[in-house]
């Protein structure tokens, strides 16, 4: 049995290599897409159109202008009334106006309360909520404040606010998440188009086997994309910090990618061609990816929605994922997201064997 199982697997593994076509989508997804979302994803401020008008004459209002400057934000560009401000703002020329009226520096120097109105587009919110956040720590600098309070800011895990680093391995896993689904459910409804369904139905070897192998074939090709993209992108383009063990993250990755390897096997048993897999996988995937927390934190979501993310296992995936690279978690420590992926990929697994065993 043994010698069946790793022929099955070897010719797998032989005819994806064969698959140039498939060879090279694969690598894209593993080098050239995380590159692109850790370094084209861009969260910070950068060239932030800015747009004022200014009816106080002084000295104040250009004080804080001056502090808006490149790479964050372009040149603010003056404008000479509201109506003008708010079109610019309608018609996309622009993302942050300021007003500055005409009695803001005069109550200012009396210390007395004034007002610096702010006018955002917000459909661009991570941009302009991150500037108005700015907007707030140059007024503030400039005020001086008299309050007996310092404040000072440690930051936990990535200390240089580098939101490169977490984009690019964000987007591996969600590409593993992807493709060992996709790979997983290609390699059986392949066998159905190509009419070669029936001859394998006549193999004298038990249909257990030639499940376990072909899914197997798939999780050799995934884990092997998973290094290269490790090797050349996430700790080589971005020097991704791994403060705990590389040999945890890839045991964890082999078993996530076995729990979706299970989807994959289920969409292969309804999908009747390669284009319903990739409309069945997109289905299966949104609320996978929706529910892991690693669009929108977990703490953020609706209490019913936090509690059907416990049947994510992208979500303990991406929770011990983060907890080696950026926290340094103990293997010892570990144990609550390798049970999660173990447990909930294990039923997962169990569901699609049985739902393709059926067609055998």
């Amino acid at each position: 049995m043994s010698r069946i199982f790793w022929s099955i697997v070897g010719k797998e593994l032989i005819a994806f290599m064969r698959s140039w076509q498939l060879v090279v989508v694969v690598l894209y997804m593993f080098i050239f897409e995380v590159y692109i979302a850790g370094s084209g994803i861009e969260i910070n401020p950068r060239n932030v159109a800015v747009g004022y008008v200014d009816a106080t004459g002084g000295g104040l209002s250009q004080k804080i202008l001056t502090r808006l400057h490149g790479p964050e934000f372009l040149p603010p560009r003056r404008f000479n009334s509201q109506q003008e401000l708010s079109r610019a703002i309608f018609d996309k020329e622009i993302i942050v106006g300021l007003i500055f009226d005409d009695d803001f520096e005069k109550k200012w120097r009396q210390n007395k309360r004034t007002q610096l109105d702010v006018l955002m587009d917000a459909t661009a919110a991570s941009q302009a909520y991150t500037t108005l956040n700015y907007l707030q720590h140059i007024v503030l600098d400039i005020s001086k404040p008299d309050i007996p309070v310092d404040i000072v800011t440690h930051k936990l895990f990535n200390e240089n606010a580098d939101n490169h680093t977490f984009m690019a391995l964000t987007e591996l896993l969600s590409i593993t998440t992807m493709l060992s689904i996709i790979l997983t459910a290609v390699v059986f409804v392949r066998e159905k188009e190509q009419g070669t369904w029936d001859l394998m139905l006549l193999m004298p070897v038990n249909p257990k086997i030639i499940i376990l192998a072909k899914s197997f074939s798939q999780i050799i090709i995934v884990m092997a994309g998973i290094v290269i993209s490790l090797g050349f992108v996430v700790l080589g383009t971005f020097n991704v910090p791994v403060n705990g063990s590389l040999w945890a993250f890839l045991f964890l990755s082999f078993f996530f990618v076995f729990a979706s390897a299970g989807i994959g096997l289920f969409i292969a048993a309804i999908a009747r061609d390669v284009m319903q897999v990739a409309q069945l996988s997109i289905v299966v995937m949104m609320p996978l990816i929706f529910l892991s927390g690693a669009w929108t934190p977990i703490y953020a979501m609706h209490p019913a929605m936090q509690y059907l993310s416990y049947i994510s296992p992208l979500r303990y995936y991406i929770e011990g994922s983060e907890s080696i690279f950026y926290r340094g978690t103990e293997w010892i420590d570990l144990w609550p997201y390798f049970m999660g992926v173990i447990a909930v990929g294990g039923v997962m697994y169990l569901i699609g064997f049985r739902k393709i065993g059926r067609l055998f």
